[in-house]
């Protein structure tokens, strides 16, 4: 794979909120040494038999409309920040996107024109803005199992009206599979490995953990000469937190800052140094620094945590 030398996206995930965001509420993400954050605009339908995707709709959130997610960006870049544009599907009862299957050709074709809708509005204001990274989906395994050749099609759509650079949120067990990595920029993977079944998890156990999805991930990346980008990557901060990461089980309630940091310091250290990894955008920041996470909060956000200075840290001094 030919590698030219640049700079890592050090990205966090900025969470939308109903309020519009200023300088105040993106200098904790410079104070990390962040160079990205992701905005994501959510979409909505009720159920399979009502796959019509709701969005920019004055019930949702300002940060997650047409208008917000401008306003986001362009605050966001005065400050020097890049941005991913990355919307998201959520499902009536919080169903996970990447199982759902419509259960006719009609109701594939209804969503598939919705869903197109929906990603070239926000890919003509991701070029409208400038956005650095457009990513045309997120963790849709058997939407794009079940109808790989709209995907293709959709892909040519998007860049008839945005000229950046793509990616697709593959969930961490779904970007082996994932068919037209060869169209995009990078190679998106939400990377909620497990790496570790004990209760605190040391680094070293982590880095072991982590040996065998590492070379299958580089192999991808060599298989399609294309660099890996985790359009989303972090822990909670739980006991188990490197056993079953993609969990936000409210069950889980027990706080291990310690597991948080081993397991965020292993993840640095396996990949951040790699000339085919481009980077990744922490899992979840957000808009006001000084309310949230803290160490009461058992959650993925790393603010006011120590791992809050680990990503400080390593956002620094691995720039290449």
């Amino acid at each position: 794979m030919t590698t030219v030398k640049t700079p890592k996206i050090n990205g966090v995930s900025f969470v939308a909120s109903r309020d519009s965001i200023s300088e105040t509420h993106i200098q904790p993400v410079v104070n990390i040494n962040a160079n990205y954050a992701a905005i994501m605009p959510y979409g909505f339908f009720r159920d399979t038999d009502n796959p019509n995707i709701i969005y920019n709709t004055d019930r949702q959130w300002f940060g997650e409309s047409k208008q917000g997610v401008k306003q986001y960006i362009e605050a966001l870049q005065k400050q020097g920040i890049k941005v991913m544009m990355k919307p998201h599907i959520w499902i009536g009862r919080g169903d996970f996107t990447g199982h759902v299957i419509m259960t006719s050709e009609e109701k594939w074709k209804q969503f598939e024109d919705s869903y197109a809708k929906y990603i070239l509005d926000f890919a003509e204001l991701a070029e409208e803005t400038n956005t650095e990274i457009l990513c045309i989906g997120t963790e849709l395994e058997k939407f794009i199992e079940h109808r790989p050749e709209y995907w293709i099609e959709l892909i040519k759509k998007i860049k008839t009206v945005y000229k950046g650079k793509l990616t697709y949120a593959a969930n961490w067990d779904e970007f082996k599979r994932t068919p037209f990595w060869s169209e995009l920029d990078y190679i998106g993977v939400d990377a909620y490995f497990p790496v570790s079944d004990s209760k605190t998890p040391t680094v070293e156990e982590c880095l072991e953990g982590w040996l065998e999805h590492k070379a299958t991930i580089k192999s991808i990346s060599e298989q399609f000469d294309k660099p890996i980008l985790f359009t989303e990557f972090g822990y909670r901060s739980v006991d188990y937190s490197g056993k079953e990461p993609w969990k936000s089980d409210r069950s889980m309630n027990s706080i291990n800052m310690d597991a948080q940091v081993n397991t965020s310091k292993a993840l640095f250290d396996t990949f951040w140094q790699e000339d085919w990894f481009a980077g990744g955008f922490v899992w979840k920041w957000f808009r006001n620094h000084e309310r949230s996470g803290g160490k009461d909060n058992n959650q993925f956000t790393p603010q006011n945590k120590p791992v809050e200075e680990i990503i400080k840290s390593y956002y620094s001094s691995v720039n290449f």
